[in-house]
């Protein structure tokens, strides 16, 4: 594969490529997890089983950033071709006052939407079940694992890490989660719906401000995916909650020319002006994405907003009958809300602080949410699965990740090129671009040269060329992507 020169790409490590497999591959942040996929590929499982595999291992691995108490967001590309999107986010309390978010604690927590996010795409897509999905993870909890570098630097700096799981593990450092164990093998033995509605519901509802029939009563939804194209490719993002038509805003305003680092960052700061105005539980963007908006946009300057925090995981898998799915998972940030339901093991997410984005909780509603996987098409055929994460870096990652890759580059190099990240007036830059600050700083921003490792977020990507996949894990995380 040819690809463009690691200094043009002002690449973190020019020395990696992506790695290549014939049939099917798994892209996760953690090595364990990406095994796990593979073992169930092999076994004759879809890609779909290997991604839920996949994200039950990093509950285990990756405890800081996801977890039974937290949300899933997909996109599949079927065998035939066609898209699904898959909303398993859940809503605050049908009863929630409407009152400024809480960041952490019992109130700061939504209706856990990941164990009813497996179950919909296991039943729909899988082949080998959701108990076979669910036994690494069952083992790694109950018998322990090392913890990888990234995993630990989090947990150990994380003022929200539960006394529950015990001292934060040094790099390397075995530990187990034996109560999470148990927890997901009841899954396995009982059905998802054991989860909404026996001994683990009842120990989050004691822990936080959700009922019994908030929990009971969920349901994750299938959404047509947003799409745009962009340099040939069509692009497929999730619609509200989700800030997917962000990323697809900015692409619009760029256009199909190669664009110069000052025209990038417009455009991304632009389409997160629109996003955090517009995009709401239910909400019509549309709009955002029409050529005569797109258009008035690219004469205008961008305002400042500001977003929050956040970190998630992803899983891309593709297997050899070109399913596809891109997978997210997340708690929002470092161990969510800080709260443990019981002696469940269920860390939950403190998805509701998201309202901060409107102002007041909205009783009912999911917020703006950090999770937006992403697939690539031509027409019906598969170019593959991607997703970055990050919190709300990720559409501003998918962008800078998008314009790098397309037409015909290599997905590692462009996961690990250096990224920039905008938080109101500021435009944090990695050290690969320190040498452009001056001439960003002409649009305004306060320049931060920020060379911290977990700002810029991470990515998989897992791409399909000449017949064979390429894939890519993100240098700032612990992962690999790994394929037959």
């Amino acid at each position: 594969m040819d690809r463009p020169g690691p200094d043009a790409l002002f690449s973190l490590s020019p020395a990696r490529a992506a790695s290549v497999a014939a049939e099917a591959m798994v892209a996760s942040s953690q090595p364990l997890a990406t095994l796990a996929g593979l073992d169930v590929l092999r076994e004759g499982g879809s890609a779909v089983d290997a991604a839920i595999c996949a994200a039950a291992v990093l509950c285990v691995t990756e405890p800081p950033m996801t977890g039974v108490g937290g949300d899933l967001f997909a996109i599949v590309r079927d065998g035939e071709g066609a898209l699904h999107g898959l909303d398993a986010a859940g809503p605050a309390p049908r009863a929630a006052p409407a009152e400024p978010p809480a960041e952490s604690g019992p109130r700061s927590v939504d209706v856990p939407g990941a164990v009813a996010g497996w179950s919909e795409l296991s039943e729909r897509f899988g082949r080998v079940g959701l108990d076979r999905c669910l036994t690494p993870a069952i083992e790694f909890a109950r018998y322990g694992v090392s913890a990888g570098f990234n995993s630990a630097m989090v947990w150990q700096t994380s003022p929200r890490a539960p006394v529950a799981f015990g001292a934060a593990p040094d790099f390397g450092a075995r530990y187990r989660l034996v109560a999470l164990g148990d927890t997901l093998a009841g899954i396995a033995s009982e059905g998802p719906r054991w989860f909404y509605t026996g001994p683990p519901a009842r120990a989050i509802a004691e822990a936080t401000w959700l009922s019994g029939d908030d929990l009971a009563d969920y349901a994750p939804r299938w959404v047509e995916p947003l799409v745009g194209r962009y340099r040939g490719v069509d692009v497929a993002e999730l619609p509200p909650p989700t800030q997917g038509v962000a990323a697809l805003e900015a692409l619009a305003i760029l256009g199909d020319e190669e664009p110069a680092l000052p025209e990038l960052v417009r455009a991304v700061a632009l389409a997160l002006e629109d996003a955090i105005a517009t995009v709401r539980d239910g909400a019509d963007v549309s709009g955002l994405l029409a050529p005569e908006h797109v258009r008035a946009r690219r004469s205008q300057l961008p305002a400042r907003v500001s977003e929050p925090a956040g970190g998630t995981v992803c899983v891309c898998a593709v297997d050899r009958d070109g399913m596809a799915v891109s997978l997210l998972q997340s708690l929002y940030e470092a161990f969510g809300s800080g709260v443990v339901a019981g002696d469940s093991g269920i860390v939950l997410n403190n998805r509701a602080a998201g309202f901060a984005v409107q102002g007041t909780v909205v009783g009912g509603t999911r917020p703006y949410h950090t999770l937006i996987p992403g697939m690539l098409t031509r027409g019906r055929e598969l170019v593959g699965p991607f997703g970055l994460m990050g919190g709300f870096i990720q559409a501003q990652s998918h962008v800078q990740f998008l314009c790098s890759l397309l037409p015909d580059g290599d997905p590692q190099v462009a996961l690990d090129r250096g990224r920039f990240r905008i938080d109101g007036g500021t435009l944090s830059l990695e050290p690969p671009l320190w040498d452009h600050a001056d001439e960003l700083a002409a649009l305004g921003f306060q320049i931060d040269l920020d060379a911290g490792r977990t700002v810029y977020g991470g990515g998989q990507a897992i791409i399909v060329r000449d017949g064979a996949l390429f894939g890519g894990s993100d240098a700032r995380k612990d992962g690999c992507a790994l394929g037959f």
